[in-house]
């Protein structure tokens, strides 16, 4: 959010329009969707697309570019392999996780915006809330929860 109101004061200033590719080690469709509202103009999906069949690396990722202490230059790191491109990109899912059909969630959010285009989306008011996955789910879980 903060490199889009950068580049959104940019444009302002120089009338030149910096498109932002996002790169956050995505796993679900609403991690996609949250990239966009936040201001991106692409995202990177190496992770969930190695883990199509017909991905060259056959289930492994290699991980990111730059020297990182947890995660070396050159360091492949298993995915696994679940779906086709088609599934991971525009479904059916055949899991639950979220990881399948992202242009069919990236388009639900945009509805529920109310956003016809990726520019509309990216004017979306975005509420933060922490634990989100899991808040609540203690008392659903113990069966504590009131019926």
């Amino acid at each position: 959010m903060d490199c889009a109101a950068a580049r959104d004061d940019y444009e302002k200033e120089s009338g030149r329009y910096v498109p932002i590719v996002t790169d956050g080690g995505f796993r679900k469709g609403g991690d996609v969707c949250k990239a966009f509202v936040a201001g991106a103009d692409a995202v990177m999906l190496g992770s969930i697309l190695a883990q199509a069949k017909e991905s060259p690396g056959r289930g492994y990722h290699w991980g990111m570019a730059n020297p990182h202490a947890s995660l070396p230059r050159g360091t492949r790191i298993k995915v696994g392999v679940n779906s086709s491109y088609e599934q991971i990109l525009f479904g059916p899912s055949s899991i639950t996780n979220g990881s399948q059909n992202l242009i069919g969630a990236l388009r639900t959010t945009m509805g529920v915006c109310g956003a016809a285009t990726i520019k509309e989306l990216q004017q979306a008011e975005m509420v933060i809330a922490p634990a989100i996955t899991s808040e609540g789910k203690f008392y659903q879980l113990s069966g504590l929860a009131s019926k």
